[in-house]
């Protein structure tokens, strides 16, 4: 099973991006995920959540103006930025609980960079 991020890159304050992580292999379902995100000389810290009936969670910094989403048919998980501030500047990873053939196991992504510019 492997993890791909995508969807990072610069914007200026007050910009949107869409992070995509796409989970690839022996894939039989996709439930619980989660974006984390780590800015430099910080800790990594949890943004958001989805839990398997998808019901989501959110740092409060980011509330209402992040929104985390899966589509399972494409095994696929979403994070929709919106209203970005300097602050969210971070390299973002997602983490999701995948169902195989034979076990259950969280997965991590590699990463992808959010550049927010005043």
């Amino acid at each position: 099973v492997q993890l791909q991020a995508s969807g990072g890159g610069s914007v200026q304050v007050g910009g949107s991006l869409r992070l995509t992580c796409e989970a690839s292999g022996d894939i039989f379902k996709i439930t619980k995920a989660n974006w984390f995100r780590q800015a430099p000389g910080k800790e990594r810290e949890l943004v958001a959540g989805i839990d398997t009936g998808g019901s989501t969670e959110y740092e409060d910094s980011v509330k209402g103006r992040f929104t985390i989403s899966r589509d399972n048919a494409k095994n696929s998980v979403y994070l929709q930025m919106n209203s970005l501030k300097p602050e969210d500047t971070a390299v973002y990873y997602c983490k999701v609980l995948v169902t195989t053939t034979f076990s259950t196991n969280y997965y991590w992504g590699q990463g992808t960079l959010v550049t927010v510019s005043s």
